[in-house]
């Protein structure tokens, strides 16, 4: 199935949760934020949450800075 994710299609096994998606791309499980369709999913329900094809996905990575 394909999801969009910060305005990118990439293609995930149907039936796919935020916790793979999340894997595939390969970023860490703290200091990351994740919505899917408009709807904050907490990093709590990463392996419960699945995504749907066609979902809008944004991923936001906190950054270190002063």
């Amino acid at each position: 199935m394909i999801v969009t994710v910060n305005g990118q299609d990439h293609t995930l096994v149907d039936g796919a949760t935020v916790r793979a998606l999340v894997t595939a791309l390969d970023l860490p499980d703290e200091g990351v934020a994740v919505a899917v369709d408009g709807v904050v999913v907490p990093s709590s329900g990463w392996d419960e949450a699945r995504l749907d094809a066609g979902a809008e996905v944004d991923v936001l990575t906190a950054v270190q800075g002063g």
